[in-house]
């Protein structure tokens, strides 16, 4: 099962990976996101990857559990 996870030390807020994945992933009120925790589909995985290669902080990752 994959999930998208994020590095809380890395991660600045910016909310690119809320534009990117508005499914997965939300914004809190401070602008920092909230992911959903669905399990990512192998059809959603590719447009979660470029999300991950897209952070300006790279604070995402998909992590097995």
């Amino acid at each position: 099962m994959n999930r998208l996870e994020i590095d809380w030390t890395r991660c600045d807020g910016h909310g690119l990976c809320a534009t990117l994945l508005p499914d997965d992933v939300a914004l809190d009120e401070w602008g920092f996101p909230v992911l959903r925790g669905r399990e990512i589909s192998a059809g959603a995985a590719p447009d979660v990857r470029r999300a991950i290669l897209a952070c300006p902080a790279l604070a995402l990752r998909f992590a097995d559990r």
